[in-house]
């Protein structure tokens, strides 16, 4: 009876799907759930038997996909009664949504009841004393996915209602806690993206000072989970208890919603760093990953040791029209773009690149986003889907081109007080970002192609002695991936001999 529901469930998934203009999906940042991942995130959800009724909210219920499979896992497993609350704001979906929770009270016999509230979410639930959209036990929930202009009004309602949120389903999530009552559950399946980054930053305190991850499962396709939408994004299941406990956390992987799932657990510590003042949520799903993160939580430096700065570039092109060039004058300088980086140099000028390689300066504000003559280390913000690494190093020389150098806000770049780096340093740093090493650590964080500045400012680093040592036996261009892992783990070993030794000799 329960496979039947959620197959009726399903077909009117699909027949909704068809109904929806792509543009008006979009605005409303509406992906619905297949049954299959789907019914992956209801088992998530604790369910116990229990004598009072279990409170469910499903806000942006679509056509009811996800409540169907929390229901039909509730009524096959325990005998409690269940109410639900299904929250949309497309009325072309309540028709159908009406229909799939019919069809789950039929189902259950007499143990559901239900009530549909057409409506915006997020102004029903912001400041909120509705008894209808509060105080529930679970909250399971596929949120919509679309940015939030700082302007927005959602924006403004959130920010009066103590959180800020960057994008749809972190509002909603946000809200999604609110609405639980102690001990309540969060149950959701949501892009990884808020888990590092600075525009996640007030959300993501916000969410953690709230609620205790239970279990965060990942998935290592980016394409599988909503292929019959066409959505590529890398994306979690979790589920979270309000003002639960920080002891543990069970994570689990599998390439889809279909495959095998492999789970461990681990110290909630190890997921969220207690002195990590940026509360990253790092994903290490192996043994070998925590193993990893260890090391790198030994490494002896941060960027302030180094006395080095990580800054997204100061040239945003569409703002600086005027300054750019085809063709270069006298006092031209070098305009640096994410194409010119290629194996570990920056090889400019190219002209394949199609981009205009010259940055004029004009006034005293176009001379503030050059960075004067010297040796640098930059990095891509965003590797493209081929690319092997998330994070792409490469050394600027000053011997290219002497005098000022313009880099492109696509790009990174390490420096020292807005100046050079000496040489050593800056291809000692190209070989440590571009190793294996960092990129799976990097990995454990960060569920998506962008580099921010700011990641790059939360890790740990070689101590300078050993970046120069890198850096000075670093040939002309970046050689095989083998040969830049051996190199990297020949100076973290020398560096961990000198280390113990100093131990030894103080002891």
């Amino acid at each position: 009876m329960m496979t039947a529901l959620l197959e009726r469930a399903e077909g009117r998934r699909i027949e909704a799907s068809t109904v929806l203009e792509s543009a008006a999906r979009a605005e409303l940042g509406q992906f619905f759930t297949p049954a299959s991942a789907a019914a992956l995130i209801a088992r998530t959800a604790r369910v116990t038997d229990d004598a009072h009724t279990l409170r469910i909210l499903d806000p942006g219920s679509g056509s009811g996909m996800l409540t169907t499979a929390l229901v039909a896992r509730v009524l096959a497993e325990t005998s409690r009664t269940l109410h639900i609350v299904a929250v949309e704001r497309d009325p072309i979906l309540i028709p159908f949504l009406n229909a799939t929770l019919e069809d789950c009270t039929i189902a259950s016999n007499g143990r559901m009841t239900y009530q549909v509230i057409e409506g915006d979410y997020i102004e029903l639930a912001t400041g909120t004393t509705d008894s209808r959209l509060l105080n529930f036990d679970v909250v399971i929930q596929n949120p919509p996915y679309r940015k939030l202009a700082s302007s927005s009004a959602h924006r403004r309602l959130l920010r009066d209602a103590g959180v800020d949120a960057p994008n749809l389903y972190a509002a909603f999530l946000a809200l999604g806690t609110q609405a639980l009552k102690p001990g309540g559950q969060l149950v959701a399946i949501t892009p990884r993206s808020f888990a590092n980054g600075p525009h996640f930053g007030a959300f993501r305190h916000y969410l953690l000072d709230q609620v205790s991850f239970d279990r965060v499962h990942i998935f290592e396709s980016r394409a599988k989970v909503f292929a019959d939408t066409g959505v590529l994004q890398d994306n979690i299941i979790f589920s979270a208890t309000k003002g639960g406990a920080h002891d543990s956390i069970v994570l689990s992987v599998s390439s889809d919603h279909e495959n095998n799932v492999v789970c461990r657990t681990a110290a909630y510590s190890a997921v969220v760093h207690v002195n990590d003042p940026h509360r990253f949520i790092r994903l290490a799903t192996t043994d070998a990953d925590d193993e990893l993160s260890e090391r790198f939580l030994s490494l002896p430096a941060t960027l302030d040791n180094l006395t080095l700065e990580a800054s997204t570039g100061r040239v945003v092109d569409f703002r600086s029209r005027a300054s750019i060039r085809e063709t270069p004058q006298p006092t031209s300088a070098p305009l640096i773009y994410p194409g010119n980086l290629r194996a570990g140099r920056v090889n400019w000028p190219r002209t394949d690149i199609r981009k205009p390689q010259w940055f004029e300066p004009e006034t005293a504000r176009d001379n503030s986003l050059l960075m004067p003559s010297g040796w640098y280390c930059v990095v891509k913000r965003f590797s493209a889907k081929e690319e092997r690494r998330r994070i792409v190093a490469a050394v600027w020389s000053p011997t290219q081109a002497p005098g000022p150098v313009a880099f492109e806000n696509h790009l990174n770049v390490f420096h020292s007080g807005g100046a050079g780096i000496d040489e050593s340093t800056a291809k000692g740093l190209c070989l440590w970002l571009n190793s294996t090493l960092v990129d799976r650590f990097f990995r454990t964080f960060s569920g998506h192609t962008q580099v921010n500045a700011t990641d790059l400012r939360s890790m740990r680093y070689p101590d300078a002695t050993t970046l120069r040592r890198l850096g000075a036996e670093a040939p002309s261009c970046l050689p095989s991936q083998t040969q830049v892992d051996n190199l990297v783990e020949s100076a973290l070993t020398s560096w961990d001999l000198r280390r113990r030794a100093r131990t030894k000799a103080a002891g």
